[in-house]
């Protein structure tokens, strides 16, 4: 009866000790769940104060400093405030074709970036010498993608629109618009 009533006590402790278990881990699922609600939430917020950012740098400065027939502005404490133009452009999928015509037909072909790739497998080290001298002569197919960087394009756009150039706004998707620089005294 001794030996029931230690085994009985016994498996009430593995019991007790599985709960404890239990609420532990699921105090920690809970304070994950938690932290993981918070970040999502401050990500947000994060996102809301960059929207806001760009609201105020790229519309209401640059309006209230043109209202007042300046670009630029000193303030007391040093630092200074300057609004410059901001250019974005990107070829769509939709318009690579027509943005590549226009860029070669305009002596600008040579920003377009025309890459060949020819993928062979393990051991063929040998295959890969003899195609890079024969190309196409060995029966592999390269893959062909033209592309044209988005800094090289950005300035391209830019020297354009400043030198007062031809340059195509839908087929490139340009916007362009104010950005506010605020420079802090040292």
């Amino acid at each position: 009866m001794n030996k029931l009533v230690q085994q009985m006590e016994n498996d009430q402790t593995e019991v007790l000790d599985r709960t404890e278990n239990i609420k532990s881990l699921a105090n920690q699922v809970k304070k994950l769940r938690d932290l993981e609600d918070e970040v999502k939430a401050e990500e947000q917020s994060l996102k809301d104060k960059e929207k806001e950012i760009e609201r105020i740098s790229g519309e209401v400065i640059p309006t209230l400093l043109s209202e007042m027939g300046l670009s630029s502005l000193k303030l007391a404490d040093g630092s200074a405030v300057d609004v410059k133009p901001y250019y974005h452009a990107n070829i769509s999928i939709k318009n690579q074709e027509a943005a590549y015509n226009w860029l070669r037909s305009n002596g600008l072909g040579d920003i377009i970036k025309n890459n060949i790739t020819v993928s062979f497998g393990r051991n063929e080290d040998n295959k890969a010498a003899e195609y890079a001298n024969l190309a196409r002569g060995q029966g592999f197919e390269p893959t062909q993608k033209l592309k044209v960087e988005p800094m090289t394009l950005k300035a391209l756009v830019r020297e354009r629109i400043e030198n007062n150039k031809d340059m195509p706004m839908d087929i490139f998707n340009v916007f362009v618009g104010n950005r506010t620089k605020i420079t802090r005294k040292q």
